[in-house]
């Protein structure tokens, strides 16, 4: 935990009590004492320090900051990604990671090689996945949280959600191994959202392909090797992120 989130119905007067998991970091992790300043981020808001000002300790300690926020966050990352809901094990790990990396919005949609007993998960409730989007933000230092929209069927999502939203991207991408574009050859210099489909362990069938086609999408391959689902995200984060870092450098 790298930074101590909190919502804004927890400032009061400048002043923020904890007595949760945030406090039992700062008390046993930073071993803070009264009188030393620790990063906070108000959640979808500013950035600052607080300052500690009490600390009782007992199962859970308890601890009062006083609060200054006053760096904005950074801007909405350019990458949103549609993905095949995993198993919930995995999901778990997406979770927190793409929070981690940056992105703006994650879709999660049902596929032909997804198991209806995933959408069973209570991961695919608000109050869930928002805590482990929580902790990929602390553990990247940003207050940003990623938007969640959850599709339980694909023809309705593929076929009329987004016709409405294509527009909005300047690069769609559908990740397959099998996909006869590169990354690099596809992305170009200059502004640009992107959206990323990344499909489930048994991978796209030929339908739903034939449906991102339809779209605009760019069937985009990373390699030879067939990765998890976890990794691929990540993977395919990090290499666009990569390409248009380079490509924003030379466009200059």
């Amino acid at each position: 935990m790298n930074i101590i989130l909190v919502e804004e119905q927890e400032i009061h007067g400048g002043r923020v009590v904890l007595d949760d998991r945030r406090a039992v970091h700062i008390h046993k992790v930073l071993r803070a004492t009264v009188g030393d300043r620790v990063r906070v981020g108000l959640v979808n808001g500013p950035m600052g320090s607080g300052t500690l000002t009490s600390v009782v300790t007992g199962r859970p300690p308890r601890v009062e900051l006083t609060v200054e926020l006053s760096e904005h966050p950074a801007d909405r990352p350019e990458i949103d990604i549609i993905l095949a809901l995993p198993r919930p094990i995995m999901l778990r790990r997406i979770l927190s990671q793409v929070a981690a990396l940056g992105i703006g919005t994650l879709f999660v949609i049902q596929a032909n090689r997804v198991e209806k007993s995933f959408w069973d998960s209570s991961l695919v409730e608000e109050h869930e996945y928002l805590e482990h989007l929580r902790h990929g933000l602390e553990q990247a230092v940003d207050t940003r949280l990623p938007h969640v929209r959850i599709f339980k069927k694909f023809k309705p999502f593929a076929e009329d959600f987004l016709p409405q939203v294509k527009g909005d991207y300047r690069f769609r991408i559908l990740a397959h191994p099998y996909g006869t574009s590169t990354l690099a050859g596809y992305l170009e210099p200059g502004p640009g959202r992107i959206l990323l489909a990344v499909g489930p362990e048994g991978g796209w069938v030929d339908f739903e392909v034939e449906r991102f086609a339809a779209q605009g999408f760019r069937c985009c391959s990373i390699g030879e090797r067939i990765l998890k689902v976890d990794t691929a995200v990540v993977a395919l984060h990090a290499r666009i992120s990569a390409i248009r870092e380079l490509l924003g450098q030379s466009a200059k």
